[in-house]
């Protein structure tokens, strides 16, 4: 019973809301606000705010939750182990990653699941600093973001693939004549980025502000889908890392064009917490894409 409560603290503390984390547990309301009552008789504090609706955690109730959050993580790794030693690994493994990476996580995933059949996965797009905060609060099992640009904290890290980045643009577009351009040169065209939250775009920034320029893209998404099917017209363009341009290609002539002076590259990999042990899923999957991926990781080049 002290896990099932636990959980559902921990999902109150999730939501901020009772309504909310009830229903995020398949549980009434009733049942969430009796089992939190019956955690703090348990523990002799107060872990709740008391009013008509939920109004934060007391001092005493942001300690437990730290500890529960260890607690069931560690109930769960129990459990999958004795598991695993019984049916093998199986499961479904959590995962994150940033919107430039997803066209990769194939790579992952195809692979791992041939050898374990029994193992499924859960994928959401996330921004880099929803991916560190979603990993402390075991929300997900693994992340794939930037090791190289921002703090990513104390976190087991396996490389994927550098990260550079090019002028994507339709046939006639701007630019779609050149070679190669300068960050310089981009800035003067019709740009449509990522929104500023995503680290991608504040990589972007840098390198278009230390060009001497003024980023101030006409239109912003926090889809690379909507980015793509702009660029497809020959009336916009975008920046885009080559392999998520080359991964996302049409059977139109799509240039991709690499941006030089300087030619900028970053390092995106599989990240997941500094746990000991880590759950038989996440550690067979660390391994495996160290032993796959992680050691050919390298800069791509540019067509």
């Amino acid at each position: 019973m002290l896990i099932e409560r636990l959980e559902l603290f921990m999902a109150l503390a999730k939501e901020g809301h009772f309504g909310r984390a009830a229903e995020e547990c398949g549980v009434t309301q009733p049942t969430l606000s009796s089992a939190i009552r019956q955690l703090e008789r348990m523990l002799g504090v107060m872990l709740v705010e008391r009013g008509s609706r939920f109004r934060g955690l007391t001092p005493e109730g942001l300690q437990v939750l730290t500890w529960a959050r260890r607690i069931v993580a560690d109930t769960r790794t129990m459990r999958e182990a004795m598991r695993a030693a019984q049916r093998g690994l199986s499961g479904r493994i959590r995962v994150a990653a940033i919107p430039t990476a997803l066209a990769t996580i194939a790579a992952i995933t195809t692979p791992f699941r041939e050898k374990h059949p029994g193992v499924s996965f859960s994928v959401l797009s996330r921004t880099s600093v929803e991916i560190l905060s979603m990993l402390g609060n075991f929300d997900i099992d693994a992340g794939i973001t930037y090791l190289d640009h921002e703090p990513i904290g104390d976190v087991i890290k396996v490389p994927l693939f550098c990260e550079r980045y090019v002028l994507v643009v339709g046939p006639g577009g701007p630019l779609s004549d050149r070679c190669k351009v300068t960050w310089a040169d981009v800035a003067q065209v019709p740009l449509c980025l990522l929104t500023p939250d995503m680290q991608n775009r504040r990589i972007i920034d840098r390198q278009l502000t230390a060009a001497g320029a003024t980023v101030r893209p006409v239109l912003e998404s926090n889809s690379m889908i909507v980015l793509f099917s702009h660029v497809r017209t020959a009336k916009w363009a975008s920046i885009m890392p080559l392999n998520l341009a080359a991964a996302l290609d049409f059977a139109e002539p799509i240039r991709r064009i690499p941006i030089v002076a300087p030619a900028v590259s970053h390092t995106v990999g599989l990240i997941a917490a500094r746990r000991d042990p880590h759950t038989p899923l996440v550690s067979a999957l660390l391994a495996d894409v160290a032993r796959e991926i992680g050691g050919s990781a390298a800069p791509a080049g540019h067509e």
